[in-house]
This record gives C-alpha cells, sequence and structure tokens, in this order.
C-alpha cells in the first residue's frame, strides 16, 4: 500500500531547509568569495536565533507537554532528534565549505588566515607581544570545581583549559586552587571589546597582501600565561546557546519597560540548549556537556572558528572590494523630483517605492519635511525595528520640540530588539513624543505612517504604508515596497487604526484595509473561496502570492481545498513553508518557489484573479499563526492602475528565475531551478535592477508624468 502523503511539513526542519538554502548560496562557486562569506555568516546568526527561540520552546514544550504533537504529527522529543540529526548535517557542510573552500580561496586572492600552529617567527614574536601588552590584562580565568561551575553568558566566546601542576617541587602551589583529585579546568571569557580579527605581519618577499588570525588563536596560544605552576594539557574554544523564548508578563497592572528588562536578564542565565565548540578530546567536551545539562545531540563541535559572523569585518577591508559583488545603486524613484516635498505630487497619485532598488530616501525626507514643515499638525506611525543612529527617530524627536502632535507606536517585545526599543521610547519620551509602548498579548507589527496638514482647502492626510520595517539600513538589504497615498478611505482607515490601537475604542470596521488579528485571515479565506466559487474548468483561477513564510493551518487546508478545484496556485515563499505541493488529489494545482540571493526577500504581495476583476494586496503580515493571531498587522489594497500593473508584473517575474530559485518537493527536499536547454539564466533580482536602473536613466529625457485616476473597485455585496 502506497504511504499516505503527507497534509504538512514540520515547521522547524522546514526552517533548517532554508537555512541549507543560504548555505547552499556560501558553495556556489559562481559567487564572489566575500559573499559567500556572508552567507555562512548567516548560517550562523541564523542558528542562533533558531536555537535559542525555536528549540529551547519545544525542550520546554518536552518537559511539560511530551505528548503533544504537532502538524506535521510529531512529538517535541521526535522534532528535537530529527532537528539535531538535520542541524548536524548542515552545520558540517557549512565548516567544510569554509576551512576546505572559502578560507582557501581567500589565500590565493590574498587573504590569509593564519592559525596559531602556522605562526613564523616574527608573527610568533608579534602575537605574543600583543598578548602580554593588549589582550593578558583583559582576562580573568575563571576556576570550576565541585562546588561552583561559573555562568557561561549566552554567545558569549569563551576557551575552557584542562590544567596540570607542573611539581610540587617547582613553585608553591596556590592554596586557594581546588583540593579535588579531578583534572582541574579553567574557563577564559574572550573579550568582546577587542576585534576578533588580528591582522598579522606578512614575511618580506611574501605575496599575500594581508594575512590575518583571530583573538581566540592567540589567546589559546598563550594561555600558559594565564595559570602560573601548570601547564595546559588540553584547550576548547566553546559558546553557549540559552534559552531566550521568554515571554514578557503581559499583566495590564505591569510597568512593560520594566517587565522587559527582567526578560532581558533572563536570557544571560536562562537554561543552555546548545553547546558549540571546536573539535578536542573527549575529556573537557564531556566535562562541559556534564556541567551546562545537555544531551550528546546538543553538542556541536565543529573543525574552525568558532561563529563565523565575526569574520564579517573582513568584508570591510580595501581587499575585500575585487571579491565582493558589483555595487548596485539604489536609484531615486523616476517619478519623483528629488528635493522637493511630495505633498503635491500625492494628491494626484499614489506613489510605490520599491527598495532596495529605488532609494529609501522619500521616506525618511517625507518625515524630516513633515516635521520642519509648518503646516504639520500631526504625526503618528509605528515602529517595530529602526536602526541606531535612526534618521526617523531624530526627525520625530525634532516634531515633537517644534509643538507637533506626535504620536509613535513603540513595539517593546520585538524580539532581540527590547534594549533598543526601550532605549528609542525613552528618548522619544523626553523630546515630548506621546509613546505607546505595548498591546496586551499582541505585538504591533503593521508598518504605518500618517501625516496630517493644514492647507488651503482645509485637513489633508497623507499615508504611507509599507510590508517592511522603518530601517534606513535595512532598506539597502531587503526587498521592500511601501506605498504613499491620500486615498481618502485609506486615510480613514489610517486614523482608525491608530485610535484603535492607542485608546479605548470598540474595533470598527475599517474600509479598505485588513487588519490582524481582527479581518485579515477571515478576508484571506474569503479570498481564496471567491477563486474556488469562480473557477471554471475553461478559465482556472488563479492565487499568486509572495510570502516570508506559511504555516497556518486553516489557509494551508484552503489551498489544499483550491487546488482540487482546478485554482491553479503559485507560492514563493522564502523561509518555512509547511504546505505541501504536488501532491495528487491534494496539491498538484500548487508550485512553491524560493530565492535566496544578495538582497533578503521581504515583501508580501498576494494577488487574486477574482474571475477576471482582479485584486492585489501588499501586506505586513506572512501566513503564519503568528502573523493572523498573536499580531496587529496590516494588508492593504493597491488600487492605482499603473502601480497594480507594476507590482504584479514584479510578482510574476519571481517565477520565471532560474539562477537563484528552488522549488518545494512533496517529499520536504528542495531542488535548485535550472534554465532549460540553450536558455539563458534568469535572475529576478539582476533583472528588476536594470529596470530600475533604465528607469532612471530615461526620467530625466521624458515627458512630464501624465497623472492617473486612482480605479474604485465595486464593493461586494
Amino acid at each position: 500500500m502506497a504511504e499516505e502523503a503527507a497534509l504538512f511539513f514540520n515547521r522547524e526542519l522546514s526552517w533548517i531547509e532554508f537555512n541549507n538554502r543560504v548555505l547552499y548560496e556560501a558553495c556556489r562557486e559562481d559567487i564572489p568569495l566575500m559573499e559567500r562569506l556572508k552567507f555562512l555568516a548567516i548560517v550562523s546568526s541564523n542558528f542562533d536565533e533558531f536555537f535559542m527561540v525555536r528549540v529551547a520552546g519545544l525542550k520546554r514544550q518536552m518537559r511539560h507537554n511530551p505528548e503533544q504533537r504537532d502538524l506535521a504529527g510529531l512529538t517535541p522529543k521526535e522534532q528535537l532528534e530529527k532537528i539535531a540529526t538535520r542541524a548536524h548535517q548542515v552545520i558540517g557542510l557549512q565548516y567544510k565549505t569554509l576551512m576546505e573552500q572559502v578560507l582557501p580561496q581567500l589565500a590565493e586572492k590574498g587573504i590569509q588566515y593564519v592559525p596559531a600552529k602556522n605562526y613564523t617567527p616574527r608573527q610568533q614574536a608579534f602575537t605574543k607581544t600583543k598578548f602580554i601588552q593588549e589582550i593578558f590584562p583583559l582576562l580573568t580565568p575563571i576556576r570550576t570545581d565541585g562546588r561552583c561551575f561559573p555562568h557561561v553568558s549566552n554567545l558569549m566566546l569563551h576557551g575552557a583549559f584542562a590544567l596540570e601542576h607542573i611539581s610540587k617541587n617547582e613553585g608553591k602551589k596556590n592554596p586557594l586552587a581546588p583540593t579535588t583529585e579531578d583534572i582541574p579546568v579553567a574557563l577564559v571569557q574572550i573579550p568582546a571589546s577587542i576585534p576578533r580579527i588580528v591582522a598579522l605581519p606578512s614575511e618580506e618577499g611574501e605575496k599575500i597582501v594581508l594575512q590575518f588570525t583571530l583573538l581566540d588563536d592567540i589567546i589559546y596560544e598563550y594561555a600558559t600565561f594565564l595559570f602560573p605552576g601548570y601547564k595546559v594539557t588540553e584547550g576548547m574554544l566553546f559558546k553557549v546557546t540559552r534559552d531566550a523564548d521568554f515571554a514578557v508578563d503581559e499583566d495590564e497592572s505591569i510597568d512593560l519597560s520594566e517587565a522587559m528588562e527582567a526578560v532581558l536578564e533572563k536570557r544571560q542565565s536562562s537554561l543552555p540548549v546548545r553547546l558549540l565548540c571546536t573539535r578536542t578530546t573527549s575529556y573537557l567536551k564531556n566535562f562541559l556537556q556534564k556541567k551546562l545539562d545537555l544531551q550528546e545531540q546538543d553538542v556541536y563541535m565543529v573543525e574552525g572558528p568558532i561563529d563565523p559572523s565575526t569574520l564579517l569585518a573582513l568584508t570591510e577591508w580595501p581587499q575585500a572590494i575585487p571579491l565582493s559583488y558589483e555595487k548596485w545603486e539604489h536609484y531615486y524613484p523616476a517619478q519623483l523630483e528629488k528635493g522637493q516635498p511630495l505633498w503635491d505630487t500625492l494628491k494626484q497619485r499614489d506613489v510605490l517605492i520599491h527598495v532596495p532598488f529605488e532609494s529609501y530616501d522619500p521616506v525618511v525626507s517625507f518625515l524630516n519635511d513633515a516635521a520642519d514643515d509648518p503646516n504639520t499638525l500631526a504625526i503618528k506611525m509605528t515602529l517595530y525595528r529602526t536602526s541606531g543612529n535612526s534618521p526617523i527617530i531624530r526627525a520625530l524627536e525634532r516634531a515633537a520640540k517644534k509643538g507637533k502632535h506626535v504620536t509613535v507606536f513603540v513595539e517593546l517585545k520585538a524580539r532581540f530588539d527590547e534594549r533598543q526599543n526601550l532605549s528609542w521610547a525613552n528618548q522619544l519620551e523626553k523630546a515630548g513624543v506621546i509613546v505607546v509602548q505595548g498591546i496586551v498579548h499582541l505585538k504591533v507589527h503593521g508598518k504605518l505612517l500618517l501625516v496630517v496638514r493644514k492647507e488651503e482647502t482645509g485637513l489633508h492626510r497623507y499615508v504611507h504604508l509599507a510590508t517592511g520595517n522603518y530601517n534606513d539600513k535595512t532598506a539597502k538589504l531587503y526587498v521592500d515596497m511601501s506605498l504613499f497615498t491620500t486615498n481618502q478611505e485609506i486615510a480613514n482607515d489610517a486614523t482608525l487604526f491608530f485610535n484603535m490601537i492607542s485608546g479605548y475604542s470598540m474595533i470598527l470596521p475599517m474600509e479598505r484595509m485588513l487588519m490582524a488579528p481582527i479581518t485579515l485571515k477571515d478576508r484571506l479565506l474569503e479570498l481564496i473561496e471567491q477563486e474556488i466559487r469562480l473557477s471554471t474548468e475553461s478559465v482556472p483561477g488563479l492565487i499568486i502570492a509572495k510570502m516570508n513564510s506559511l504555516g497556518d493551518e486553516q489557509i494551508i487546508q484552503k489551498l489544499y481545498e483550491a487546488s482540487r478545484k482546478g485554482v491553479r496556485i503559485l507560492l514563493n515563499v522564502r523561509g518555512i513553508c509547511m504546505l505541501v505541493p504536488g501532491v495528487p488529489g491534494q496539491s498538484e494545482n500548487i508550485q512553491v518557489v524560493s530565492i535566496i540571493d544578495r538582497y533578503l526577500e521581504h515583501t508580501r504581495i498576494f494577488f487574486f484573479q477574482n474571475g477576471g476583476d482582479q485584486e492585489l494586496y501588499l501586506s505586513s503580515a506572512d501566513w503564519m499563526p503568528r502573523n493572523m493571531e498573536r499580531r496587529v498587522e496590516l494588508m492593504f489594497p493597491v488600487l492605482q492602475e499603473d502601480i497594480f500593473k507594476d507590482v504584479k508584473q514584479i510578482l510574476n517575474m519571481y517565477f520565471e528565475d532560474t539562477s537563484h530559485a528552488h522549488q518545494l518537493q512533496k517529499d520536504g527536499s528542495w531542488i535548485p531551478v535550472i534554465p532549460r536547454l540553450g536558455q539563458q539564466p534568469v535572475r529576478v533580482q539582476e533583472k528588476l535592477q536594470l529596470q530600475y536602473k533604465q528607469r532612471a536613466e530615461t526620467c530625466s529625457t521624458a515627458v512630464p508624468i501624465e497623472f492617473v485616476v486612482r480605479r474604485r473597485k465595486e464593493k461586494e455585496k
């Protein structure tokens, strides 16, 4: 009997396969070496967060609810076993790629990593002097014995050293030293205050342009200086990943800022979930595993530097430029005049910004203009994540100091940005901004900015909606879309939205925007149902959607139903996908592709054919339970005809890629998409870059843009 097809892939294993697709880019010989190093670093940082949150959550679930099964039918124990097996494979390949491909090829190009065992006499003298003068004074060796085991901070790099007393006759033994007969072990935290990459002097006549070693190599090499009277018999570098999956106290009577500070403190001393260490003999590994109370599957021994993400500092060296991607310009939007406020343009037409192909400057300028404009009365916006030294924050502060009514919703529960957001909230409040710090049991993830101006004809409202954060730094790395509009229905919705999330207001229906957890999911299900109802054999329905993750059970089941009714479904999912495509009688009409390239794909675009009366939406929300039920999200329609046409064309392009795309198979594997025989590869990001370049080049000679009238769709009865 044939095995019954699965309805859902496991969420965690699907995520690991996403990280494996990131690693695939690092393995590609056709990608510049520094870019491959970046992908290797991303794999490490991704796994850190995965273990801190997802694996930690499963370990907690195994203790409290061990029989509970996920949508794929797996218990927590079964999930942890499968995760460990696959994660060990992926991390093993990651280090093999780093040590056997990327670092040797970098050496061939003039950037050479030199481990301590390969120091020349000149380098030996240099590193020894550096250790004694600059590093040794900062180090604090901590002993371990049966009575106490020192705290090992989350993700901090440490050295562990097994010691042997040289001889009772050679020196007086320290009376404070442990008396146990076990092999003494000392731990040393590697200082984060010193750059980890250390440039080495090269030998005269060498062709190598740059030689470098690592701070931890130097400490490891001269560790005996830390233990007078002892010799080091074994050494190991390691870092511990701890549980960071803490929920803040959602009691309305609790001060959220204080509660969040408590959560941040907990992360540093919470239960360990993983030990990542350099390969060594068994004693130190077993010692730490026992002290940290970890299982064998929780220990990841690697051949190479712990935490390759710190190697990214190499990309800032001048020698790295020829080994990186050719610079792509972020073009100023062709439909806008640089240096001119957007007010008059937006009265006539909507404006779409597509970063990073287009510059994020108009968004920053829009907020700066609003802050400095004497006619601006009010600014309201949401902030989920933003950059350090953010121009957005500076503009909001300036606006408040100039007497404008400024309200900002700062989401303090944005994971791993909590401390920065706490700082922004305090800074904004001091400037006179009204700061709303949280909604009980929900995160505000929607991206919305509303500016109210007093003009000759009365009050005018200008709205900015986005798929990505108000972050000028990531806008150069993440692919996102945002929309400026003065559409009155959307402006009314924006006003209503801020009233609902910041004050005492009943949940009221909005005209154009959909909001999670209130209406967004129901509307998505209605739109899929609509495709089912209108689909015919001669004109089948069509759904095209681009998102970061897909894992909502009801939506997946509805997509299966649509597939069985003949609706064609094209899904572009960057990360997690729990839907099983290509199963006869279940999902044979569903195709899932994923693109990993130089920019991180972050747009959420949803298209529904609707029997010819097409609908197109942008959104801050993925199709995941957390987005639908535990976050405040926004989905908004694209109404202007020329923008509708552009976004739909871009969405279709994502299914033409034969260069950086993978297609999901029904067994859970992802197969690279390659061009057909005789065809040139299509790379969607490169194609988009060229498209915006051509648009910018023709902009200066083009005739003035004819204003396009927004279309208004008839509402369903």
